[in-house]
């Protein structure tokens, strides 16, 4: 098992993303912005009535709302919200009775998605600062989970699973979109800290991946691949090439 410094991991990850927030026109391995969007299959109707400066700095990977089924009055957990996208459609979907949390480690990110909840009046919705390995949230409260292009940051990654099967109430819905690859990574690149931060590095083995989100205790319900998505770096397009690297979204529950 590769050992990785995980508090440089994360400050590297912090950095990456502040630049994500502050810089959203900058270059970076992977697309970003509205355009990104709608390519994955977020529908027009719901990014235009969120915050327009939310989708500039968005870096997902996948939609998975369709998955999610969000219903109004419903409580939500947003794990690594960045600058708040997933977070006000989901807010939208639960309406002015449901709860969205959004959390998040990047103090850059936090500032401007609170600002933007601010400005556009959505009270429904909480942004908060934490890490996904440790959920700052008591046990069975949310009735779903979603998280977009994150997990594959963290080197704790069956830590994470767990701790989202803690918050989610019997019966929950865990719905994301994430990198995976089909090929074991070499530890030249696991070991890259760039390379991970760039989301490429940290990627699990799909079926290994999966076997964390079981292991938590939740059963895996659909599994989709995003073609749509690609990085646009070479490198990053190297490391698809030769080790699988995709993006899936994925539905799993609570029993």
């Amino acid at each position: 098992m590769v050992q990785i410094d995980t508090k440089k991991l994360q400050n590297k990850v912090k950095e990456m993303y502040k630049a994500v927030a502050e810089n959203p026109q900058g270059k970076f391995h992977f697309e970003m912005g509205r355009a990104l969007a709608e390519k994955l299959g977020y529908p027009k109707a719901d990014l235009d009535r969120i915050p327009t400066a939310s989708t500039e700095s968005f870096a997902g990977v996948g939609y998975h709302f369709d998955m999610a089924d969000i219903k109004p009055g419903e409580t939500v957990l947003d794990l690594g919200s960045g600058s708040g996208m997933d977070t006000f459609i989901a807010g939208l979907k639960t309406g002015s009775d449901g709860k969205v949390v959004g959390l998040d480690m990047t103090d850059e990110q936090l500032s401007k998605a609170e600002e933007l909840k601010n400005q556009a009046g959505f009270s429904n919705i909480i942004f908060k600062k934490g890490y996904i390995e440790t959920l700052p949230e008591e046990k069975e409260i949310f009735d779903v989970v979603i998280s977009n292009g994150v997990i594959n940051l963290s080197a704790e990654k069956e830590k994470v699973f767990q701790e989202i099967a803690r918050v989610l109430k019997k019966g929950g819905r865990l719905a994301i979109s994430d990198i995976v690859t089909e090929k074991q990574l070499t530890e030249k690149i696991v070991c890259d800290i760039d390379i991970w931060a760039s989301c490429i590095g940290g990627a699990a083995q799909e079926d290994t991946y999966k076997q964390y989100i079981q292991n938590a205790g939740l059963e895996i319900k659909k599994v989709r691949k995003n073609s749509q998505y690609s990085f646009l770096s070479k490198s990053a397009q190297g490391a698809t090439r030769d080790f699988g690297v995709k993006s899936i979204s994925l539905l799993a529950k609570k029993e």
